[in-house]
């Protein structure tokens, strides 16, 4: 961590605006704006909006050390068009009410011209509506609600597939590549967490399943003992979670400890290194789908995950190279209206749009193109499974839409 300070200076700033844990401070000028550009006005901030504290905090770190990663590959290229970048990281613990709040400092900010975030879809869905106000782009890199972009929103972009691809595509693995016959569904009554868990049993169903039972827990809490004895009750063949790591972790192990030994799933907010973390060995034979390709599988991607070990000390999660083109969807976007305007920065509607109108923008996790309500057209998910107590799981399937 002390490393992490050191290189970034992100971490401690996050904490020092006006008594605000979850604002930036002045020294959140990560992205390295030089005094003279900030004295011209010629400095262009970007937000990232995650979890930097709590339960969910290494993806929300992951997508804050993706984003600046890219604005770091870009910074040469605005430099010559005469503008600085600069990082604004806001920790919104995964909390919808203080991702709102900051939403509205972000939006007072006019020199923010875009935000990448949130994880979790809970907080994007009611935050998005504040950057619509303001008219502020934003690219999520892991909210997979339906209802995200189904709202057509102007500024609601996200990289990664939807639950209602994601869902089906895990209950078909489970019903149709496992042969689960009986299937016990729990969810942690978030935006995210039940609506892919409701997605996942009405595919799961639809394919001559039973769902045995269906049940919801609440975030924080950290004994399952109540919803396990029901599970223990009702002999299912396959247990479905959708919720974070955090809690997930905990249902694994606790069920194990019970003797439950059915087979278990959950989504892409298990693809984290903190799952292992939690459940340790009983991890073992857990599986998940993700909208996030493990990047080491090809060549280019794992000299990318070597580059971003090299600058932060760490192997990069999930999220970490979809937050990466996230931001660099948003920066060519910004580069591409800059240009168009005659080499100044134009009003934020203009880049809002330039962002929904991104076609064939080759990333290092995924393509991208944003279709008309700011979904992405070439979103997969891919089926992972622990073989070990080790980060990340062995993919073992891949769909495409």
């Amino acid at each position: 961590m002390a490393a992490l300070v050191l290189v970034l200076g992100l971490v401690a700033g996050c904490g020092n605006n006006g008594g605000s844990s979850s604002g930036p401070s002045s020294s959140s000028s990560s992205g390295g704006a030089s005094d003279s550009a900030s004295s011209s006005g010629k400095v262009i901030k970007i937000a990232t909006q995650s979890p930097l504290s709590g339960g969910s905090s290494i993806q929300g770190e992951a997508i804050k050390l993706g984003a600046q990663l890219s604005m770091e590959d870009h910074r040469e290229e605005f430099s010559k068009l005469g503008y600085s970048l600069e990082l604004v990281p806001y920790d919104d613990q995964g909390d919808p009410k203080k991702g709102v709040a900051n939403a509205e400092q972000i939006g007072a900010d006019q020199a923010i011209a875009g935000v990448i975030g949130h994880l979790n879809s809970g907080v994007s869905i009611p935050s998005s509506v504040v950057y619509e106000k303001y008219n502020i782009p934003m690219i999520s890199p892991a909210s997979t609600a339906t209802e995200f972009t189904d709202r057509k929103l102007k500024v609601a972009n996200r990289v990664v597939a939807r639950d209602d691809f994601q869902g089906p595509a895990g209950a078909e693995y489970a019903v149709k590549t496992l042969g689960a016959k009986n299937i016990f569904v729990i969810q942690d009554k978030t935006a995210y967490g039940q609506g892919l868990a409701e997605a996942f049993r009405d595919a799961a169903q639809k394919a001559g399943a039973t769902i045995a039972g269906y049940e919801g827990i609440t975030v924080g809490e950290k004994d399952f003992n109540g919803v396990l004895n029901i599970v223990q009750s009702k002999k299912p063949d396959f247990i479905f979670f959708g919720g974070m790591y955090a809690e997930a972790g905990l249902i694994v192990k606790q069920a194990r400890d019970k003797g439950i030994t059915a087979p278990f799933m959950g989504g892409d907010a298990l693809d984290s290194s903190g799952m292992v973390e939690i459940a340790a060995d009983d991890v073992v034979g857990t599986l998940y789908s993700s909208v996030a390709v493990d990047i080491t599988k090809s060549d280019s991607g794992k000299a990318w995950a070597d580059k971003y070990n090299q600058k932060y000390g760490k192997n990069p999660e999930g999220y970490s190279g979809y937050a990466y083109d996230s931001m660099s969807v948003m920066l060519a976007a910004i580069k591409k209206s800059i240009e168009d305007n005659g080499g100044k920065l134009p009003a934020r509607d203009k880049i809002r749009d330039a962002v929904r109108a991104t076609k064939d923008f080759e990333g290092v996790a995924t393509k991208v193109t944003f279709d008309e309500i700011g979904d992405n057209s070439y979103a997969k998910v891919f089926i992972y499974k622990f073989e070990s107590a080790s980060y990340p799981g062995n993919m073992i399937s891949e769909v495409s839409q």
